[in-house]
């Protein structure tokens, strides 16, 4: 084999190997890299009953997903009654590892019971955000608390209605939330030893996780806050650009980026709009390029970005009836729309969406903009499905507010 070959060889296995780690565990909320994909494969035709069930486990009520590493898969959960725990189960059996009590939790009419947010598993640690806004950081291997901030008390944090639904991020070497008072909004906590790293900004927080992308070449962390959005330095938290946005009663859908674009929804009347980051020297500016007052809602769940197309269940309390929807990313128009899947979620797999309904269907979609393609549908869970599904290592994670369960998806 002469030596270019020899090249070709090493890089194409190199890039392989990337794509299996990658594609092997959903470490966090919105997965691998942060928006809601991942390359994995998965099987694109399911039996008449539906995928293999692994196996399914009573879930106390909450509406965070799974975040899936390795051989665990944790939850965050309403458990005991009144509590709120993060609890880690084997990903193949089921079997639970262990579980710890981080907070108390919120019992309401509206949004319903228990926590809203997902863990964070980052090596041997797991990191978690409750609805009172307390900050954890637990060893993997046994649950047990490692370090904790409560950022109400020592931060001055403001309790939201509905409760925090924000998961942490880490990046690098820091745990980045946002729940803090003035002048301290935004925090970023050394993932190791959780020493505050930073503080910053005066802003009213929001139902929404902040995400990490790279724009123009520089890495940054954009927060979805009542103010709009807000893109900070992950190491520093000096602020990089500012895109005011209308705020009303609550934001709780994520920002999507692709490439130099953001793109960002909200429900009660806002609507959604996409917006071009350019930047000039070292100075990153913000320029509309639509917006839809009242059209283009994402109510809570973060569309998801692919060729030049945003996939999402737009609409606003259309329980049951929310359709699926195809919008062109650079003009906010609609490509194709497709009724009967509820306030649930969706994730991207290998190219098609995995969408979970809110009655509890489960649906692989072909994500193209030339129409509405179904592969497949099963329907596998009871309760109230609020919640994304999400893929690790051939297995499907998809949780109700009343049970958890693993579905074998694996391509063979």
């Amino acid at each position: 084999m002469d030596s270019n070959r020899v090249i070709v060889f090493l890089l194409s296995a190199s890039l392989l190997s990337a794509s299996l780690v990658l594609g092997g565990d959903w470490p966090r909320y919105r997965g691998p890299t942060a928006d809601g994909t991942t390359p994995e494969a998965i099987r694109l035709s399911w039996p008449s009953n539906g995928p293999k069930v692994l196996w399914k486990t009573p879930l106390g009520k909450s509406f965070g997903s799974f975040a899936v590493a390795g051989n665990k898969a944790c939850i965050y959960q309403e458990r005991p009654p009144g509590q709120e725990s993060c609890t880690a189960y084997n990903a193949a059996s089921g079997h639970e590892l262990w579980s710890t009590v981080v907070d108390k939790t919120i019992h309401e009419n509206e949004g319903g019971d228990g926590p809203r947010s997902t863990p964070t598993m980052d090596g041997d640690h797991v990191y978690v955000l409750s609805t009172f806004l307390k900050v954890q950081c637990l060893a993997g291997s046994n649950g047990k608390m490692l370090w904790s901030h409560d950022l109400a008390a020592e931060f001055g944090g403001k309790q939201l209605h509905w409760g925090n639904a924000a998961s942490p991020v880490v990046e690098g070497n820091l745990v980045i939330v946002a729940g803090g008072g003035a002048g301290q909004s935004l925090l970023a906590f050394d993932k190791m030893s959780g020493k505050l790293a930073w503080k910053c900004e005066n802003q009213q927080i929001t139902h929404a996780t902040p995400v990490p992308a790279t724009i123009g070449g520089v890495r940054q962390m954009i927060f979805f806050l009542q103010s709009g959005l807000v893109a900070v330095n992950p190491e520093s938290g000096d602020v990089l650009w500012k895109q005011s946005f209308p705020y009303n009663v609550s934001t709780a859908a994520s920002p999507v980026v692709a490439g130099d674009i953001v793109y960002c929804s909200a429900g009660y009347g806002v609507g959604g709009g996409a917006y071009k980051i350019e930047k000039h020297g070292d100075a990153f500016a913000s320029r509309q390029l639509w917006r839809t007052p009242g059209g283009n809602v994402n109510h809570w769940t973060t569309s998801i970005y692919h060729d030049g197309c945003l996939y999402g269940l737009f609409g606003f309390k259309q329980f049951k009836t929310e359709p699926l929807k195809c919008i062109d990313l650079e003009t906010g128009k609609e490509k194709w729309s497709q009724d009967g899947f509820g306030q649930g979620g969706l994730v991207l797999v290998d190219g098609n969406l995995l969408v979970q309904g809110d009655q509890g269907q489960l649906v692989l979609v072909k994500a193209s903009p030339e129409g509405y393609s179904e592969l497949a549908r099963a329907h596998p869970l009871a309760g109230k499905c609020w919640t994304m599904p999400v893929v690790a290592g051939g297995k499907a994670f998809c949780r109700s507010d009343k049970e958890g369960i693993c579905l074998d998806v694996s391509a063979r």
